[in-house]
């Protein structure tokens, strides 16, 4: 697909068939990994979940109902990133931004990973609300890392419609 069929094809999925094979994810976050990051930190961290009774404990434990029945079906894909790592010379931030920097890095990583999902033929959903502590608890995640998103990979069950965007003159000023 080229580049720019595959930025509009991506749509956020809310019911899903079937998840990708371990493979198939594999080569996603493969994909996922080429992402640019501070001084190519790579501070990005992923857990990707496929067995189905890990997947039935986020869904009960980790996810509120409505994230929990539009992601059934896909595997999961929890995106954390290394605290302290992007932003900062030594241990010390580099700006007033901080922290905030690995939050970009791992934006950029989970953007490249959800075109990567469609580039292989998947469908995504990002799923900001979710409960951090549980997914910690279950996944065994050190607490120097972010949790941020949860993301569901697999073959979207029915066709989306067009999305509708803001004017591109709402959204930039040309200088």
């Amino acid at each position: 697909m080229e580049f720019n069929e595959l930025i509009l094809a991506r749509r956020s999925v809310r019911s899903y068939c079937c998840a990708p094979s371990h493979e198939e994810l594999e080569a996603i976050l493969r994909d996922a990994q080429q992402a640019p990051s501070w001084k190519n930190g790579q501070p990005a961290r992923c857990y990707a979940v496929e067995s189905p009774d890990m997947l039935a404990a986020l869904h009960e434990k980790a996810l509120p109902d409505f994230n929990s029945n539009s992601s059934k079906g896909a595997s999961l894909v929890v995106t954390t990133f290394v605290k302290g790592l992007s932003g900062f010379s030594g241990d010390k931030p580099a700006n007033e931004a901080g922290d905030a920097w690995g939050a970009y890095d791992l934006g950029l990583h989970d953007a490249y990973l959800v075109l990567a999902a469609k580039n292989a033929g998947f469908d995504t959903l990002i799923m900001g609300i979710r409960d951090a502590k549980a997914i910690r608890d279950l996944l065994g995640i050190p607490e120097n890392e972010q949790i941020l998103s949860v993301i569901a990979v697999g073959r979207s069950e029915k066709t989306s419609g067009p999305r509708v965007h803001k004017a591109l003159e709402e959204v930039v000023k040309f200088c």
